[in-house]
């Protein structure tokens, strides 16, 4: 009899633990079921959520400046757009913060007898008179902060599907302007060298002290320094990444370079009497007025009038330009100028970057 007693109790405290045990497993299975329906994949942004990634970009350069079609800082020739590319890399370091180093290569260039006409309805127009143009290929390297706008607090798997974000920092470019040659000197003499790209930096073209003209006081430019090919720009913009799968992003923003330099077009002051080059293809390269059709030269002529120039020849000679100079062009006075050094030059970026996160696989969220 004791032993049916003591066995009725073990089953009944065998039951009662199994219920309990039941009971325990099934909140507990609820509570994970609850866990995961609502899991996104976020969790305290820390030192393993910080990633690197890499990008390469297609970019498009547009120059604003003194051979713009309008006297504007804010004034381009969209159809002067030029391509560029870039590599890049990223780290990540914050809920909303990367910063970016980049290398990119591009050119620039303008041209007066391009954009002056499409800008102007006027008989006389500056620009078109003074015929300039240029390339110039830009190599920068630039360190940039970025702000993302909506915050990401997970890893790189659960990162936000787009955002858009702004952008500052520093660059460091190489720049070198040229233009092609013409035909004729000055003089009339033919160039056998005509349509060849020359730098222009060397030639000094404004009076610059490189031995290519000689400017006494009084002069307008007198004093005027060479200026560096080696420049730095504030890049700054706005744009928005977008998430393609769990390692590539697209990202594409719109920025300015604001430079510290007028001379990205070889053009920022007055004009340097063409007598004063001892090069005739540096003073070809200054004043290039001469070289439009000719009968808009024969209407500009008529209209300003000229004054008789005289100018180095090949020889080494001096002779009168052929045709003289088209009056307030190729002589020096304060009023004449052939730039605006108030404002400094800049160039807009447009980019598009593909952008690959390092040492980042193809996976599925695991849940712990």
């Amino acid at each position: 009899m004791r032993k049916l007693t003591l066995l009725c109790a073990l089953i009944s405290l065998l039951l009662m633990a199994s219920d309990s045990f039941a009971q325990f497993n099934r909140k507990s299975i609820k509570k994970n079921n609850k866990r995961i329906a609502s899991y996104t994949g976020k969790k305290p942004f820390g030192r393993q959520n910080v990633y690197t990634a890499v990008g390469i970009s297609l970019n498009a350069l547009n120059y604003y400046g003194d051979l713009s079609p309008l006297p504007s800082r804010f004034s381009t020739d969209i159809s002067f757009t030029k391509p560029a590319i870039g590599i890049s890399l990223f780290h990540r370091f914050g809920p909303r913060y990367t910063l970016i180093g980049q290398f990119m290569y591009g050119t620039l260039s303008g041209s007066d007898a391009e954009s002056a006409k499409k800008a102007s309805n006027e008989s006389v127009n500056f620009r078109e008179i003074r015929n300039l143009s240029f390339r110039n290929r830009i190599q920068e390297l630039s360190v940039t902060a970025v702000f993302d706008l909506f915050e990401n607090e997970g890893s790189y798997i659960s990162r936000v599907k787009w955002t858009p974000y702004v952008f500052a920092g520093i660059a460091v470019f190489h720049h070198n302007p040229q233009a092609q040659e013409p035909a004729k000197f000055l003089d009339g003499s033919p160039n056998p060298d005509a349509g060849k790209w020359v730098d222009l930096q060397s030639l000094g073209t404004e009076g610059q002290n490189s031995g290519t003209s000689t400017l006494q006081p009084g002069d307008i430019n007198y004093g005027i320094k060479t200026y560096s090919l080696i420049q730095a720009a504030i890049p700054f913009g706005v744009g928005a990444r977008f998430r393609i799968n769990e390692v590539f992003d697209i990202w594409a923003d719109i920025g300015f370079r604001y430079t510290f330099t007028d001379y990205l077009d070889d053009v920022s002051r007055n004009y340097v009497d063409v007598s004063r080059f001892k090069s005739p293809l540096a003073a070809a390269m200054s004043y290039r007025s001469n070289e439009l059709p000719a009968n808009v030269l024969a209407q500009f002529q008529a209209s300003q009038g000229t004054v008789p120039g005289m100018v180095i020849a090949p020889d080494g000679t001096m002779k009168p330009v052929q045709g003289g100079l088209i009056r307030g062009f190729g002589e020096e006075n304060k009023w004449n100028n052939r730039g605006n050094s108030r404002n400094n030059d800049i160039y807009m970026v447009t980019s598009v970057k593909l952008t690959y996160i390092l040492g980042a696989t193809f996976h599925r969220a695991k849940f712990r």
